[in-house]
C-alpha cells in the first residue's frame, strides 16, 4: 500500500480531488512502465494459461471439498481435468471403433485396435488444440441439417421492452440478456428458468464508485445497451446509457463495481477469452480497458472519429471494432497501433470475429462483408442480403434474390438495391458459431439468415433462413452450433426511429440439427 500511496503522492493533483481506491479519472491510470509490463506477458500468458485459471475456472460452482478434506491444488486439478478429457475422447474413438465392425479376439488384433484407437485419440486431441488456437477452422455448416417443421424459433424470455444484447456463458448452459428498461435477466438454457437482477439503490451505487448525479433530482438511466460475460461465467458486466460499465457477480447476481471514465453510453462490452481483461466502447469514441479481477482501469484507445457500435475480442490480445466513422479497426493491444478498414459505400453496423485473420461485418445498406487482415477492402460482399420483401411476402423468398459481389464483380437478383432504403433492411447483428465456417445475420425483415463461410473460395454463401419478426438486436451461437439465440425487439437497438408493432420482445432460441461427427478429423 506504501509505494501505491508514495505514486499517487507523486504525480500532480490540479486541483483535482483523491481519487478512491479504484478510481477518480487519475486513479485509474497506471505508470507507463508497469502498464507496458503487465501487458507484455500478452499472448505467452494465455496461450499457458490451460494450467492455474482456467483448470480453477473449471472447478467454479462445483462441490465444495469438505471441511475435514485437503483443497485440491491447482497441479491436482489440472491432472483431474485432464484424465477426465482423455476419458471423453477415448469414448468416441472405442464408439468409432464399433461403428467400423473391426472385430477379433487374438492378441495380436487386439493390439492392432489398440495402437490405431491410441492414434485416434492423438488425431482428435491435435484437432482440438489447432481449432482452439483458431488454426483451422471446425467444418460445421456442411453437418447442418434442414429445420423440421417442429422446429422454429421458441422464446425463452420475455422482456417488457426491446430487448439490446443476449450473452451465453462458455459452457453453453446458461445465457444472459437486457433491454432498454435496464432489466437484466440470467436464463437457463434447458429449463428457461429465469431470474431478474436487481438494480441496487444509488446510495449503493456510489459506493461502488459510480459517479454521483450532478443534478439529485434526476434519475440515473438504467437503459443497457451491452452485455458481456467472461469465460469463467463469473462476472457479467453491462453499460448503457448511464455512461458506467457495470459489473455484476453471476453466483449471487448482485452489483459489485461500476467503472465512470466514459463521457458518453456504453455502447458495447466484451471480454477478452481465458481473462479477465473487459473491453468497453462508447459513444465518445474511445476504448477503455478494465481489468475484472483487479477491479482497474488499465489503459485507453483512441481513433474512431464518431461513435463506437460494436467490439469484439478473441483470445488474442486484439479488438475489432465498428463505429459510425464507416471504419471498421483492428486493434493490436501490445504493440499500441491499429488497421483501419473503410466500408465500400455504406456505415457499418456490426462485427465480429471468425478468426483473428478473418471478421464479418453487417452494413445499414442490407449489406454483409467478409473481410481479411491481409486486404484494406472486403474480400466478398453480399448485397441486400436482408430484403425488406422478404418480410412483407410472408418470409417467401428464393435464394436467386440476392444481389452478390466478389471480387468487384456483381451479380444482381430480382430484388433492386433501393429495397435496402428502409430501414428493415439494416443488418443489425452478425455473430459466428466459435472456431467453425457458420455464421448468422439478422436485420427486421423477418428472417434470420444463416451462412456458409466457404474456405476455398474465400466467400460467403447462403445455407438457410429462420423466420423471426422483429428487431434483431443480438445474435449469440452456442459453442456446440446446437442453438442459436437472437435478442429480438420491436425497435433497434440505439435509437426508435422504426417500429415493427406486430413483434414480440424477449429471447427466443432455435435448434440446429447436425450431423453426428465422431471422428472429428478431417
Amino acid at each position: 500500500m506504501k509505494p501505491r500511496s508514495r505514486k499517487r503522492d507523486d504525480q500532480p493533483k490540479a486541483g483535482k480531488k483523491k481519487p478512491r481506491s479504484f478510481g477518480g479519472d487519475n486513479g485509474f491510470f497506471e505508470s507507463d512502465a508497469k502498464r507496458r509490463g503487465r501487458r507484455r506477458g500478452g499472448d505467452d500468458d494465455v496461450e499457458s494459461m490451460d494450467s492455474d485459471e482456467d483448470l480453477a475456472d473449471l472447478g467454479a460452482g462445483e462441490e465444495q471439498v469438505g471441511e475435514g478434506a485437503p483443497e485440491e491444488t491447482a497441479d491436482e486439478k489440472r491432472v483431474r481435468v485432464a484424465k477426465e478429457h482423455l476419458e471423453r475422447i477415448r469414448a468416441i474413438a472405442k464408439r468409432v471403433e464399433e461403428e467400423e465392425g473391426e472385430e477379433g479376439d487374438e492378441e495380436d488384433g487386439r493390439e492392432e485396435r489398440e495402437g490405431k484407437r491410441d492414434s485416434l485419440v492423438a488425431e482428435i486431441l491435435q484437432k482440438e488444440q489447432l481449432e482452439e488456437s483458431g488454426r483451422i477452422r471446425r467444418l460445421v455448416a456442411s453437418r447442418v441439417l434442414s429445420p423440421q417443421p417442429v422446429d422454429e424459433f421458441r422464446w425463452l424470455v420475455k422482456h417488457r421492452q426491446s430487448v439490446t444484447s443476449v450473452a451465453l456463458a462458455e459452457d453453453d448452459s446458461r445465457g444472459f440478456s437486457a433491454s432498454k428498461d435496464g432489466v437484466i435477466m440470467h436464463w437457463d438454457i434447458e429449463s428457461g428458468k429465469s431470474e431478474k437482477y436487481l438494480w441496487p439503490s444509488e446510495d449503493v451505487l456510489v459506493s461502488h464508485y459510480a459517479k454521483p448525479l450532478q443534478n439529485s433530482a434526476r434519475k440515473r438511466s438504467k437503459n443497457v445497451l451491452a452485455l458481456t460475460v467472461s469465460s469463467d461465467g463469473r462476472y457479467l458486466a453491462s453499460g448503457g446509457m448511464d455512461r458506467h460499465v457495470h459489473l455484476w457477480d453471476t453466483r449471487t447476481r448482485e452489483h459489485v463495481q461500476a467503472f465512470h471514465g466514459h463521457r458518453g453510453p456504453v455502447s458495447c462490452l466484451t471480454f477478452r477469452q481465458g481473462t479477465s481483461q473487459l473491453f468497453s466502447g462508447s459513444f465518445d469514441r474511445t476504448i477503455k480497458l478494465w481489468n475484472a479481477e483487479d477491479r482497474t482501469h488499465m489503459d485507453n484507445l483512441f481513433g474512431h472519429q464518431s461513435e463506437i457500435l460494436t467490439i469484439d475480442c478473441l483470445r488474442r490480445e486484439r479488438l475489432l471494432t465498428a463505429g459510425r466513422d464507416r471504419t471498421m479497426r483492428l486493434w493490436k493491444v501490445p504493440e499500441e497501433s491499429q488497421l483501419v478498414f473503410r466500408a465500400p459505400a455504406s456505415s457499418l453496423e456490426c462485427c465480429c470475429f471468425i478468426n483473428d485473420s478473418e471478421f464479418l461485418s453487417g452494413s445499414d445498406d442490407g449489406s454483409i462483408e467478409l473481410w481479411s487482415v491481409m486486404r484494406k477492402k472486403p474480400t466478398h460482399l453480399i448485397k441486400n442480403a436482408h430484403a425488406p420483401s422478404l418480410f412483407y411476402n410472408g418470409f417467401s423468398y428464393k435464394e436467386g434474390d440476392i444481389a452478390m459481389s466478389n471480387g468487384g464483380s456483381t451479380e444482381k437478383g430480382s430484388h433492386g438495391d433501393e429495397n435496402c432504403s428502409s430501414a428493415h433492411a439494416w443488418v443489425s447483428s452478425v455473430a459466428v458459431c466459435r472456431g467453425s465456417d457458420l455464421a448468422a445475420s439478422g436485420a427486421a425483415n423477418g428472417v434470420v439468415r444463416v451462412w456458409t463461410i466457404d474456405s476455398d473460395s474465400k466467400g460467403i454463401s447462403p445455407l438457410l433462413s429462420y423466420p423471426l419478426a422483429g428487431f434483431i438486436n443480438s445474435l449469440a451461437f452456442a459453442k456446440s452450433a446446437r442453438f442459436l439465440v437472437a435478442g429480438v425487439g420491436q425497435e433497434p437497438r440505439l435509437g426508435r426511429w422504426a417500429r415493427v408493432p406486430s413483434a414480440r420482445n424477449g429471447v427466443a432460441i432455435h435448434p440446429i440439427r447436425l450431423k453426428e461427427d465422431h471422428t472429428m478429423v478431417t
